[in-house]
């Protein structure tokens, strides 16, 4: 569980930061005319996001994670900052499980 929790971790940061470039493009794109770094951020994203699924779904298959609760974690990469949160809950609760069991 610890090998896969670590990618998760770093893929959930890189896709809330990406949202938020993405989210910033679009506001550019149409308030203000400008198409072309929504462009070249979309697919960057969307490239990095399936990265993220396989990340969540890899994590929540070998801590044996409810399906309601892998697709949760699995959306939390399409609300911005909710990656955020959500990496936050995962950790502490791999962790949580990890130290239950080795006790």
């Amino acid at each position: 569980m610890e090998s896969a929790l670590k990618p998760f971790r770093i893929l959930a940061y890189i896709v809330g930061v990406m949202l938020l470039v993405l989210v910033t493009c679009i506001v550019l794109r149409y308030g203000f005319g400008i198409e072309e770094p929504s462009k070249v951020v979309s697919p960057i994203h969307g490239f990095l996001y399936m990265l993220y699924l396989v990340a969540a779904m890899n994590l929540g298959m070998k801590a044996r994670w409810t399906w309601p609760y892998i697709l949760g974690v699995m959306l939390a990469g399409t609300v911005p900052l909710l990656s955020f949160v959500f990496e936050r809950k995962v950790t502490r609760r791999v962790e949580a499980e990890l130290v239950t069991a080795t006790a």
